[in-house]
């Protein structure tokens, strides 16, 4: 994992060691496999794995060829000593690493979700008044959909490359290309201001959509290393607000600042100046302030999960083999398939609201706008309630699961209703709807993070937004943009409903190891047994049991 950069690593406590005389174990490891030796001299008190000597070079390290960790137990083996003597958090009578909350988390909090809400401005200024930019630049609607589409399409190539950035290089590295070129992108559509250089602001919205790779994946690694466990994930929810906050404005301001006047083009040149200008003066003002405030960690470790990543050496840590890793844990792959159903599900909804609603309800283009704008701001507020109820909690699966059903409910709802010529019910099943759907959206990071610890927030954040956008999220566009077009609304709802039914029943089978939880509350999700290294009379090797608390309990 990174380290902190030179101004706050000398006051970083030091790290998170294992208790002396403790082992952390897999559970199915037989009690005769661990034991300790106890002698006089330099050897004193050395542990034993399967009989073999730890500082022996048969033993080798904690990951060599004498225990054989299972993939889902691989992670833990970070957590490991590299010295005898060393203590771990939440063993009695031993001191922890010291842990303090900055006043500085907030105000990156700040910056980042303001950055991160001119980002989504931009990706929806072009299709909210797509008729507009289609007469002044005189393309196709095809050409201005691309405008959108390209935020989809950049996420396929550089999703890797932005968390291999994240994981090696650090926060503030990745804060600033995305802030950066959030406002070098923004500058470029000024200079597109004519009815010949589409290609230019086609080029500044391609470098928009390339800021976005290195901004939505932060607000899980964001929440988890300036923020205590008691405020986690109310301040990922707030990262995330912070995204659809601006996708609400561009839905909001666009019409308003260019209006519709295509029978004066120099009016219209105008408008939409005004429009570009404003938006790169406050791009510009906050990357200035990114790069002012904008920290790689605080001085001190706000969680003892926190505390136990900082020792880690950097040399130890592999971008690939943090990746096999997540695939090979089995509950983050389930949640991975369940996130990108249900993300994929509202993405495919908010797109084609607008067909779907005119199929029944005739000249309502401007409600339909509304309706989708009530979905936004539904999930905005769901997405803080569901932070805040996490925080409280800490009941992840239940929460995750219980979301998903209410989700599935109200799209069921939302299918069977919107044909009742009542358009004041779509605005209500429609809020319902983007409620539960999009206040899933900080559940489904902050779940992955506690049951894929210590492996990178932004990697696991980034698999999760490649399989809602990339994989899930195009198929069920085109799919239920299919439906839609050759039978009706419903069917296409219906192929969304099937496919949410078997989210929950995904959802369901996962395993809900809390790792961070655990280490945070000072226990692991091993047994852990306890070694008497202290007494030199005991010539025989003996291995007492601690059972910890069970994970039902937590």
């Amino acid at each position: 994992m990174t380290r902190p950069d030179d101004e706050e690593g000398a006051t970083v406590a030091p790290g998170h060691p294992l208790a002396k005389g403790y082992l952390p174990v897999p559970r199915d490891t037989a009690a005769g496999e661990v034991t300790v030796e106890q002698q006089n001299g330099p050897g004193a008190g050395c542990l034993l794995l399967n009989g073999v000597p730890r500082d022996s070079p048969a033993a080798g390290a904690l990951g060599g060829p004498q225990i054989l960790l299972a993939p889902e137990e691989e992670t833990q083996a970070r957590l490991l000593p590299t010295d005898a003597g060393e203590e771990t958090p939440g063993a009695e009578g031993t001191p922890l690493p010291r842990t303090a909350l900055s006043t500085r988390r907030f105000v990156v909090l700040l910056i980042f979700s303001l950055y991160s809400l001119v980002n989504a401005f931009q990706w929806i200024q072009y299709s909210i008044i797509s008729n507009v930019f289609q007469g002044f630049y005189g393309v196709s609607l095809l050409h201005i959909d691309w405008l959108s589409m390209v935020y989809m399409l950049a996420y396929v190539p550089l999703i890797f490359p932005a968390t291999w950035l994240l994981d090696t290089k650090g926060l503030r590295l990745t804060a600033l290309l995305g802030s950066g070129l959030n406002c070098l992108g923004a500058w470029i559509k000024c200079g597109s201001v004519q009815q010949h250089l589409f290609w230019v602001t086609m080029l500044g919205q391609c470098l928009c959509s390339v800021a976005q790779v290195f901004i939505l994946g932060l607000p899980s690694h964001i929440a988890s290393v300036w923020f205590g466990p008691k405020e986690v994930s109310t301040a990922c929810a707030t990262a995330v607000l912070g995204n659809q906050l601006g996708t609400a404005v561009g839905f909001l301001l666009p019409p308003v600042l260019v209006p519709n006047t295509q029978n004066n083009t120099d009016l219209l040149a105008y408008n939409i100046s005004i429009m570009f200008y404003g938006t790169s003066g406050v791009a510009t003002l906050l990357f200035i302030l990114t790069v002012i405030a904008f920290k790689e960690r605080p001085p001190y470790p706000p969680s003892q999960a926190q505390a136990a990543l900082q020792v880690s050496p950097p040399e130890d840590y592999s971008y690939k083999k943090s990746i096999r890793n997540l695939f090979k844990n089995i509950p983050f792959v389930l949640l991975l398939i369940s996130y990108g159903i249900m993300t994929g599900a509202f993405y495919s909804v908010s797109t084609l609201l607008n067909q779907m609603i005119l199929t029944y309800y005739e000249g309502e283009e401007v409600n339909a706008g509304r309706i989708g704008l009530t979905l936004v701001v539904a999930g905005m507020v769901g997405s803080i309630l569901c932070g805040l109820w996490l925080d409280h909690t800490k009941t992840y699966k239940q929460t995750t699961l219980i979301v998903y059903i209410l989700s599935f409910i109200g799209m069921v709802i939302f299918t069977f209703t919107l044909d009742l010529g009542y358009i004041i019910i779509v605005f209500v099943t429609g809020g319902i709807l983007g409620f539960f759907m999009t206040g899933y959206l900080p559940l489904g990071f902050e779940f992955a993070v506690e049951i894929t610890y210590p492996e990178s927030e932004g990697t696991s954040s980034g698999l999760l937004n490649a399989a809602a956008q990339v994989v899930f999220g195009i198929l069920f566009t085109l799919a239920q943009g299919k439906l839609t077009s050759d039978y009706d609304p419903k069917a296409g709802n219906i192929f969304l409903c099937v496919w949410m039914f078997l989210g929950i029943i995904l959802t369901a089978l996962i395993k809900s190891d809390l790792r961070r939880h655990n280490i945070n509350i000072g226990i692991t999700n091993v047994e852990i047994k306890a070694v008497p290294v202290e007494s030199p009379t005991d010539q025989k090797p003996k291995t007492v049991m601690l059972s910890n608390q069970s994970e039902s309990s937590i």
